[in-house]
């Protein structure tokens, strides 16, 4: 498959993984041009038959991913109450990591909230930085949910409460107390989390790619129901969008300065 060309993204395979670094400054935002790559190499990654391993990392220490992109969420059309509730392009795109018949894994060494964490949440394993790692699902402080499959992956990993908590709450969440709730597989010191996820993908990525896609579709036999909870939270969330306190709540974070670094690093802000 073609590594180049990209502008938000650096990829590099050998030895059967894919390792995706995100580079988007200044804060790796989920927008329309990270979505549209991202959706690109997903796509392209699902079929590549020398690729049996991904890994997604981040080029910068303070970013995974922020979060998703408030005024592309403001310029998203209001619901059509005719149209049936199917899974967002959104969705579509993080639920292939978790589908494709590849092992995928996160790297997460700095924030990574909202559509960052459900990108994550999509991902076959998480392991986060001590000390770095911030995950979180703000969504509900501005109004709206998360709506690219944050509430149907939180449950089936940490459990309602833990999810209730993590949504409803909209706070931060540190890499030890992800690992406690589930949130993330393992939280490791940050001079240890690049060895280890390289010796696991390596070592996955030795074994047969055959072998990797069918123990993978197996498990995820186990996750039944997931399609039709995806619709309906695309559906919620789109009429959460188009509520007007939803709107004024939005613009207000992009008024005091959302969706830039100085903003987005503080402990606890309220994101979409």
């Amino acid at each position: 498959m073609e590594t180049t060309g990209h502008r938000a993204l650096r990829v590099r395979i050998e030895a059967g993984v894919a390792t995706v670094t995100l580079d988007h400054p200044p804060i790796n935002l989920f927008d329309a041009t990270l979505i549209g790559e991202m959706d690109r190499l997903g796509r392209a990654l699902e079929v590549d038959p020398e690729v049996r391993v991904v890994v997604m990392e981040s080029a910068d220490p303070d970013f995974f991913i922020a979060h998703a992109d408030v005024n592309l969420i403001l310029s998203l059309p209001p619901p059509d109450p005719s149209r049936p509730a199917t899974p967002s392009i959104f969705q579509q795109l993080v639920d292939r990591f978790r589908t494709m018949p590849k092992a995928t894994i996160a790297k997460i060494e700095g924030i990574c909230r909202g559509g960052g964490s459900e990108l994550a949440l999509s991902m076959d394993m998480r392991f986060a930085a001590i000390g770095r790692a911030v995950l979180g699902q703000p969504e509900v402080a501005v109004g709206i949910l998360p709506g690219g499959s944050g509430t149907q992956r939180l449950p089936r990993l940490v459990g309602r409460s833990r999810a209730l908590e993590i949504v409803l709450g909209g706070d931060d969440f540190t890499a030890e107390t992800a690992e406690r709730y589930g949130y993330v597989n393992r939280a490791l010191p940050p001079e240890e989390i690049g060895p280890f996820v390289e010796r696991l993908a390596k070592r996955i990525a030795s074994f047969p790619g055959d072998a990797i896609a069918r123990a993978k579709r197996a498990v995820l036999a186990a996750e039944g129901g997931v399609l039709e909870g995806l619709a309906l939270e695309s559906k919620l969330f789109d009429e959460c969008v188009a509520l007007p306190e939803a709107r004024a709540r939005m613009k207000a974070f992009l008024a005091m300065g959302g969706q830039t670094r100085e903003v987005e690093k503080r402990s606890g802000i309220s994101l979409g």
